[in-house]
């Protein structure tokens, strides 16, 4: 069983700035993929965080700027009056905000609206369907006690799906993933026809948001129609990167976020089938069918519709400029560090690869170290580690995927985004050798240190 915890990421805060000394106070150029004459918002970390430096930020996969259209629609939506639960007049009006903003995430995620259920995020939407969907499967069949989920999970499924073995009485199969960190339908077919009237659920996530390696859901979830099991999918890093349907999927709950595609925080939602039970997690007003009571966020869920459309309206465009600026980054570590090597799919797997997602790992390295170095540097990504009580541990992914233990602590992911550019790239390509150099002399600097302790 998956024992790795949550990846740490460097991350900034999101607040409005002055200008640095130095600046000239002028916005930056608009990014990839943004309007015409739009501009970068000025809360970015820049070189106000990094003196005397450039900033470039290669962490999208742990959280991307707002898009100028989900800013714009945030902003507009904060001077909107009422709670979209009450008939008056002003509450009619926050009801209609929420209703086209359902309308247009369900048109630009192939659902229907009775099917997105808004929740406070990724987390929440995860933890609703795993725990949700089972309950009430075991309720209606006491001898469906399986669940069955990837062992290459974001912690949101892994730990709600571990919760459910340690106290719902759940029996938990962690499906096995390949060198690649896809799950392959012959394990998942395997893994279901052992006993197939005791599977409650299957979860198996669209895309890993360590690797980036995409899985054959549509494929997957045909199995699971077979057998008429419900299958979720934590399709978090996948909106906006890949091509995403939910009817055309075959999944009967599909889980989304705000912030990494270019909307608000603290906002996501869980597309569940309306054939589909799922106990709800929280009890109160009776919100979202019931099945996610709370005053809903009127601004936060127009602001997330809105990024939702744009995403998926430019979801073609960024692929392919992504893809571009993925191969280029790929290629410049390579020739910088010829021993690193590259994790997940090959480059040229497009299928089974998000475009924007280069995992490495650098033998002889810690990744923690590197993730440091390249802070200094003004260089922000994340590493492939995960840290408890102050306590790095290798990467689950990694693990799962092969990977020994050393390998997988030595290992960083670069994620880009839509305010990703060239420029970007060739940073890294300029400071990826010397910073790999300094952290291999450090590990061996820190071996010679402790081998005379050890030894005495």
């Amino acid at each position: 069983m998956p024992t790795a915890r949550r990846s740490r990421s460097h991350r900034d805060g999101t607040g409005a700035r002055e200008a640095a000394p130095g600046e000239t106070g002028k916005p930056k150029a608009a990014p990839l993929g943004a309007p015409a004459g739009s501009v970068v918002p000025q809360y970015l970390p820049s070189r106000h965080d990094y003196p005397g430096k450039a900033m470039t930020y290669l962490d999208h996969a742990a959280t991307t700027p707002m898009s100028p259209e989900s800013l714009a629609a945030m902003t507009d939506a904060l001077s909107t009056l009422g709670n979209a639960s009450s008939l008056h007049s002003s509450g009619r009006r926050a009801r209609r905000v929420v209703e086209e903003a359902r309308e247009t995430l369900a048109d630009a995620m192939g659902a229907r609206p009775s099917e997105v259920i808004f929740t406070g995020g990724g987390t929440e939407s995860d933890n609703l369907a795993v725990k949700g969907i089972y309950w009430a499967r075991k309720r209606a069949d006491p001898a469906r006690r399986r669940v069955l989920a990837s062992s290459v999970e974001h912690h949101a499924v892994l730990d709600a799906v571990r919760w459910l073995g340690d106290h719902a009485d759940a029996e938990v199969t962690w499906l096995e993933v390949d060198e690649h960190g896809s799950v392959r339908p012959d394990t998942l077919r395997a893994a279901i026809e052992s006993a197939p009237d005791q599977v409650a659920l299957v979860t198996v996530m669209w895309a890993n948001n360590e690797v980036g390696t995409v899985n054959p859901v549509a494929e997957l979830a045909a199995i699971c129609a077979e057998h008429g099991i419900p299958m979720h999918t934590d399709a978090v890093q996948a909106v906006g990167a890949v091509e995403v349907g939910f009817a055309a999927s075959g999944v009967s709950a599909l889980t989304l976020t705000g912030h990494k595609i270019g909307g608000p925080y603290g906002i996501g939602a869980l597309l569940l089938d309306r054939e589909t039970p799922c106990v709800p997690l929280l009890h109160g007003g009776g919100q979202e069918r019931e099945v996610r009571s709370g005053t809903l966020d009127v601004p936060a869920i127009h602001a997330f519709a809105t990024a939702v459309r744009a995403a998926v309206e430019k979801q073609a465009e960024h692929f392919c400029a992504l893809t571009k600026l993925r191969d280029d980054l790929i290629d410049a570590v390579l020739r910088e560090v010829p021993d690193a090597v590259l994790n997940g799919p090959p480059a040229d797997a497009a299928d089974s690869r998000l475009p924007g997602i280069a995992h490495f790992t650098f033998p002889g390295c810690a990744g923690d170290s590197l993730l440091m170095l390249l802070d200094a540097k003004g260089i922000e990504c994340s590493t492939g580690s995960a840290c408890t009580a102050g306590v790095a541990e290798p990467s689950h992914v990694l693990l799962a995927m092969g990977a020994d233990a050393a390998s997988a602590r030595g290992s960083l992911r670069f994620s880009l985004g839509h305010t990703s550019t060239s420029a970007d790239i060739e940073a890294v390509s300029r400071e990826i050798g010397a910073v790999v150099a300094r952290a291999r002399q450090a590990g061996l600097a820190g071996m010679r240190k402790h081998k005379p302790e050890q030894e005495g």
